[in-house]
């Protein structure tokens, strides 16, 4: 029977960002320096076949420290941890590796300095998220105030007579902070916010080529997990942007054929914690079904690469 021929572009860049691939390298180089077990606190990045992988390995996987022996490594997701976290382990005598990504801890830094400078912060992100749970544990809880929305910024009530800063969790829509940073120094002409931008360049690069290519795709694919920020927003970029239809999907067993099938062109991008073997694995599986004709778009290259913690290169 011949197959239907359909379009498909790849959105780049795509994929595995500079934090993500430092934080399952040194996963993987811990399991080589100290041996196995090597716990590791809360999902090193939000993907299972990453987790499912590193597990394979040798790393175990728990959500609190009270799970990791006295005395054993631990490391710290990607997304940042508390400082009560970091005292705990302290505490507990671990070896505690932190892959916390740089430009989170930037934020971190950040957080730290307004509250050293008296600034009242008003935290951008998503309640819950573990990102926002290690910057907002940065500081005391009455130095912060968490704004989720547009609306939560027109009604903020901040502490009387507070100076204020601001800061954003690394993987938000560029265009929804952008609107929420404007109300907020529209209300507060003397908030101080970031020198550059918190939002991190993967998120940036990665929403921009979704964005340019929506308007042409009859279907967005995102591959990335239900509970990875970076993922979901690229979903809700391309719809804003214009794709008729767009989707989560964890891999190419989640692929909906009734949506692929109705679709002349499809899109295809990837969340930054999504390896690039599952690209492949969903191209070669609409590939077996369809007559595709495949093609990229986006000129960006990323050539950012971060240092492994000195713990594991001494």
């Amino acid at each position: 029977m011949k197959k239907i021929a359909k379009k498909l572009t790849l959105a780049a860049p795509r994929g595995f960002c500079a934090g993500v691939d430092r934080a399952v390298k040194i996963v993987e180089v811990a399991l080589e320096k100290f041996g196995t077990p090597v716990y590791v606190r809360h999902e090193i990045v939000h993907n299972k076949t990453v987790v499912d992988g590193l597990a394979a390995k040798g790393a175990v996987f728990v959500e609190e420290l009270d799970e990791v022996p006295s005395g054993a490594p631990v490391v710290f997701s990607a997304h940042g941890v508390s400082r009560a976290v970091v005292a705990d382990a302290d505490q507990r005598q671990m070896i505690a590796v932190d892959a916390t990504c740089p430009l989170v801890t930037k934020v971190h830094i950040e957080a730290r300095r307004h509250a050293d400078n008296h600034r009242h912060l008003l935290l951008i992100g998503h309640a819950g998220h573990p990102e926002v749970e290690g910057t907002m544990g940065q500081v005391d809880a009455s130095q912060v105030t968490l704004i989720e929305t547009a609306e939560d910024a027109r009604t903020v009530q901040p502490p009387t007579g507070s100076n204020l800063a601001f800061a954003t969790q690394t993987t938000l829509s560029v265009d929804d902070t952008a609107e929420i940073i404007s109300i907020l120094q529209f209300r507060f002409p003397d908030i101080t916010g970031p020198r550059g931008e918190d939002i991190c360049y993967a998120t940036t690069n990665r929403q921009k080529a979704v964005k340019d290519m929506a308007s042409d795709v009859d279907l967005m694919l995102v591959i990335g997990a239900a509970n990875s920020s970076n993922s979901q927003r690229l979903v809700e970029v391309a719809k804003l942007a214009g794709a008729d239809d767009a989707m989560l999907i964890a891999d190419k067993h989640a692929i909906d054929w009734g949506r692929t099938d109705k679709a002349s062109h499809i899109g295809l991008s990837a969340g930054a914690s999504a390896p690039e073997s599952l690209v492949q694995d969903v191209i070669q599986t609409l590939a077996e079904r369809y007559d595709l004709q495949v093609t990229e778009h986006g000129h960006i290259r990323e050539t950012v690469n971060f240092k492994l913690p000195p713990i594991l290169t001494h």
